[in-house]
């Protein structure tokens, strides 16, 4: 029964975050919670095992539509992924208390960005080669501890500049976004087990929903417009968040 159970969250999560950019953390989290009983702590660590293959998936799928670009995702990469350890260390250090509340108040970031980020300006002028590679190197130093720290893809973080500041259009920073995922998550991951915060029968469930998952939603991001599916979506994030902050 755990592994339907895990195979759905895994779904669920995987066709969430392929179709908005994100990796699916801030769904499978509450839900492994709330249906399998696993620490705050150690849902962080199982998700970034899922988050993996959603990354996977869902960066396979952009790549076909030709919505990535994998030079920016290298360079999200080269320093997220020396920030996702640090992330996850702190990630454990925090009492269980505070690391429910601050996951709660970036699900509620999170669904505000999602309210927002169809409607995100773009860069009237483009900052350079020099330039966008400072703001790719720079947005992932952020996006890689938020990402081991909070157990996310950290799409939240790396989708807005892309947009705002080198003029890129959704999609093609939500591919990118999903695809520097990959090596992000592994390594937040593979510290987070390190840490005894994985549990790996559960992310082998997990894991096999979020790959027909992340394709599912990689599908249909690039096929319909989320508009809708997105305002519901943020207002269950906003209810899940404000749960979460409230934690006594």
């Amino acid at each position: 029964m755990s592994s339907l159970i895990a195979c759905f969250i895994g779904l669920s999560g995987g066709f969430f975050g392929a179709l908005i950019g994100l990796g699916g953390g801030v769904i499978m989290i509450p839900l492994m919670t709330l249906l399998l009983k696993l620490t705050q702590h150690k849902a962080h660590g199982t998700s970034l095992v899922a988050i993996v293959f959603t990354a996977i998936a869902g960066a396979a799928t952009y790549y076909l539509h030709g919505t990535t670009d994998w030079k920016g995702a290298l360079l999200l990469a080269a320093t997220a992924i020396i920030t996702a350890r640090f992330g996850a260390l702190y990630a454990h250090s925090l009492p269980e208390k505070k690391l429910k509340k601050a996951f709660g108040i970036m699900v509620v970031c999170v669904s505000l960005f999602l309210l927002v980020k169809g409607f995100l300006p773009k860069s009237g002028s483009q900052p350079g080669l020099a330039g966008s590679i400072v703001i790719f190197l720079a947005t992932g130093v952020v996006a890689g501890f938020v990402s081991g720290m909070m157990g996310v893809g950290g799409g939240v973080i790396m989708i807005p500049p892309m947009v705002l500041l080198l003029g890129m259009h959704q999609q093609l920073a939500q591919g990118t976004s999903l695809l520097a995922m990959v090596p992000i998550s592994m390594t937040g991951a593979f510290t987070h087990h390190r840490l005894g915060n994985v549990r790996l029968n559960i992310a082998a469930g997990i894991s096999v929903g979020a790959l027909a998952g992340g394709y599912l939603g990689g599908t249909v991001a690039n096929i319909l417009p989320e508009l809708y599916l997105k305002v519901i979506f943020s207002v269950v994030l906003v209810w899940m968040g404000q749960r979460y902050v409230r934690t006594k």
